[in-house]
């Protein structure tokens, strides 16, 4: 991690610090004017708010049973949701591959039946316009 700091971000640190003291300096003008209870529930508090500042990120991320199996947020959450997406992208490719092969299919078999019921010169077979024409006749006739 590069610890070294650019004038720019030097300067907003700097000025971060200045705030946090110029604030902490302004709570604690107040403190001698509070009750010994009120006093010290603050002092737990802001004990607690230093711990939890000083814990990493992710311990406090993941919530952890007793019995050591991570909950919300763990493992198996995570596993679920990479999953759950790849099987879903898979079941619409194998769709969109049968249902074009059921089209392509059909097409065939409009152009081998007009073939087969059309009395055609043998030459008229080998024309580059004639799978078009039966496309437009099969599209005309619905």
């Amino acid at each position: 991690m590069n610890t070294s700091l650019s004038p720019a971000n030097a300067g907003l640190s700097a000025q971060e610090a200045q705030f946090g003291r110029l604030v902490a300096a302004r709570l604690s003008a107040g403190s001698e004017n509070i009750s010994h209870d009120v006093g010290e529930r603050l002092r737990v508090a802001r004990m607690q708010a230093v711990a939890r500042r000083r814990q990493p990120a992710d311990v406090r991320a993941a919530v952890v049973a007793s019995n050591g199996v991570a909950t919300l947020g763990g493992v198996w959450w995570t596993r679920l949701g990479a999953i759950v997406p790849l099987v879903a992208l898979v079941a619409g490719l194998i769709t969109v591959s049968v249902m074009q092969e059921e089209n392509r299919t059909s097409e065939l078999a409009e152009v081998d039946s007009a073939l087969l019921t059309d009395d055609l010169p043998p030459a008229a077979y080998t024309d580059p316009g004639f799978a078009q024409f039966l496309k437009n006749d099969a599209l005309s006739k619905r």
